[in-house]
């Protein structure tokens, strides 16, 4: 008898109807004798909601351990209503908050990281019957603390359930059919993949796809976890993401990223002198702000100029870390951009194949696009262009490595 844990997301619990349609779907893979573990987001703009109110009562301050509290109960109404709309089928299943699983984490409100979580609870469920409906996106920590993983944190949740559970296979079920060679709001033209590696994967969730969280794809590819994105609404095979295989057709580009909600930061005059990168960075990292693309200038007159990119949600808090540093370096001006966009190509296929960048560039460049700013690994490039280009260079991509 396998065992599967499965994800539900908020689109797919948006409302009673939508709810009562998952019981359904549920029920039916007990009648084909699977043992189900099943994770809940909270409903479809629930999340958005209680942080709005939040902000509207803690104008003044930020009280992170008190939001973690207040957006972890949107889970908790899902997991409740689930258990119930499954009874009323006859199914035994019951709800599970994340302390009475023991999803322990650190203490890192709004994106807490699962140390370790204990199986015996959710192990006496399943013996005793039942289809555990467990709170994703929430923990707790050493203090007895409700901590969140960050948004998107669910699927997380249920990789690392899958993990310790050693599940046979752990299905993301969404309003997706599965991954596709890039968005297809974007590119009508996109395709659904049947397969995909978890670097690949990675990769892209990393980069802007928003199918996958990318916390649980890495958890996935470390313990080996056979993950599958599938529709929740509509049959089909999903996209599975996978142990890459001798076997599997390695086309030079898998797909492409995009990323909008980015933002450029500037620091020019800056001393070329050793130790001055950690210095700016410092602050910024101490702030649990994420720097993702760096680039530095080769220094001249003793001086540099050092450019990196944050979430555009960070952009004014940055500024306002680097401000008085700036000063106190002596840097010549700070500057930022709020109107910039990432895009990146991913695939495995790249390690055996040279050209992949000079390709890319001459694509972009035949629209005139303008690259501000570039970073590559062994399978992916990414660049900043202007935001206004994003659409018109993920079409030009997609089109130009015949995805």
């Amino acid at each position: 008898m396998s065992l599967i844990v499965q994800k539900y997301g908020g689109t797919s619990l948006g409302d009673v109807e939508r709810i009562q349609a998952v019981a359904a779907r549920i029920e039916g893979y007990c009648k084909q004798g699977h043992r189900l573990v099943v994770v809940v987001s909270a409903m479809s703009g629930e999340t958005n909601r209680l942080v709005s109110i939040g902000r509207q009562i803690s104008v003044s301050g930020h009280y992170p351990r008190e939001m973690d509290v207040l957006t972890a109960s949107g889970e908790q109404v899902s997991a409740a209503l689930l258990a119930m709309a499954l009874q009323q089928r006859g199914i035994k299943a019951k709800s599970m908050l994340a302390d009475q699983v023991k999803v322990l984490t650190d203490s890192v409100f709004g994106k807490a990281r699962i140390q370790k979580i204990e199986t015996q609870s959710l192990m006496a469920a399943l013996d005793g019957g039942y289809i555990p409906i467990v709170t994703g996106y929430q923990g707790v920590d050493e203090h007895h603390n409700i901590t969140t993983l960050g948004r998107g944190g669910s699927d997380t949740s249920a990789v690392a359930l899958a993990a310790v559970l050693g599940a046979d296979e752990c299905e993301i079920c969404t309003d997706v059919d599965g991954v596709y060679t890039a968005d297809p709001r974007l590119v009508d033209a996109a395709r659904r993949l049947d397969e995909i590696t978890f670097e690949e994967m990675l990769e892209l969730a990393s980069l802007g796809s928003k199918v996958l969280h990318p916390r649980s794809v890495e958890f996935a590819g470390r313990y080996k976890v056979p993950l599958r994105v599938l529709s929740t609404f509509n049959k089909g095979p999903g996209t599975l993401i996978t142990v890459e295989r001798e076997n599997m057709e390695q086309p030079l580009i898998s797909g492409i990223a995009h990323a909008r909600d980015e933002a450029k930061v500037t620091v020019t005059g800056v001393p070329d002198i050793p130790g001055i990168a950690s210095k700016i960075l410092g602050p910024i990292s101490a702030a649990n702000v994420e720097v993702d693309m760096i680039v530095q200038n080769t220094g001249a007159d003793g001086l540099t100029d050092f450019t990196f990119t944050v979430k555009r949600e960070d952009f004014d808090r940055t500024l306002a870390l680097l401000k008085p540093l700036c000063e106190e370096i002596g840097a010549a001006n700070l500057a930022g951009d709020k109107e910039i966009a990432k895009v990146s190509i991913v695939g495995v296929g790249m390690r055996s194949h040279a050209g992949v960048a000079t390709k890319m560039f001459d694509c972009l460049a035949s629209e005139n696009i303008n690259i501000q700013m570039i970073s590559t690994s062994e399978i992916k490039i990414s660049v900043v262009v202007a935001e206004k280009y994003l659409e018109l260079a993920v079409r030009s991509l997609h089109s130009e490595f015949g995805l």
